[in-house]
C-alpha cells in the first residue's frame, strides 16, 4: 500500500494514484456537430438537402473562396447573411455559396459587413 499522491492526502490506497475521495469522476462528452443546435431540424429538412445539391451543382463543387475542387461531404454550402440573422432567406440560393472546411472557418469569422447580391448593387450604372 501507498499514500494518495493528492497534494496533502493521508489516505492509504491499494490500486491506482489516488483515494476514493480524489478519483477524478469521468465526465461524459457530446460529440460537436458541425451546424447549430437551433438549426438542426432544419439542416436535415428535404428542402435543404435539395437547395445544398443545388448550390454544390451551380458552383460546380469549386469553393467560392479559393477555386479548390471539394468533393461530396467536405464541401460546405455557406449563408452569407445567417439564419439568426435573416430567417426568410434561409434557402435562397443568392444567400448561399460553396466553400471548403478551410475557407468556411475564415469565412465564419469574418467580422466586414456581408452583402447578399454582390454583383447586382455593386455592377456599373449602364447608359441609355
Amino acid at each position: 500500500m501507498r499514500y494518495c499522491c493528492y497534494n496533502g492526502c493521508t489516505n492509504k490506497v491499494a490500486e491506482g494514484l489516488y483515494c476514493k475521495e480524489h478519483r477524478l469522476k469521468k465526465k461524459k462528452r457530446k460529440p460537436k456537430s458541425i451546424y447549430h443546435h437551433e438549426n438542426k431540424p432544419f439542416y436535415n429538412s428535404d428542402e435543404w438537402k435539395s437547395m445544398r445539391s443545388f448550390v454544390y451543382e451551380r458552383d460546380k463543387g469549386c469553393c467560392k473562396r479559393c477555386g479548390k475542387f471539394v468533393f461530396g461531404k467536405r464541401a460546405h454550402v455557406h449563408h452569407i447573411i445567417p439564419i439568426k440573422k435573416n430567417p426568410l432567406l434561409k434557402l435562397d440560393p443568392n444567400n448561399l455559396m460553396l466553400l471548403c472546411p478551410q475557407c468556411h472557418t475564415i469565412v465564419e469569422n469574418e467580422e466586414e459587413q456581408k452583402t447578399v447580391f454582390p454583383s447586382y448593387f455593386n455592377s456599373p450604372p449602364t447608359q441609355n
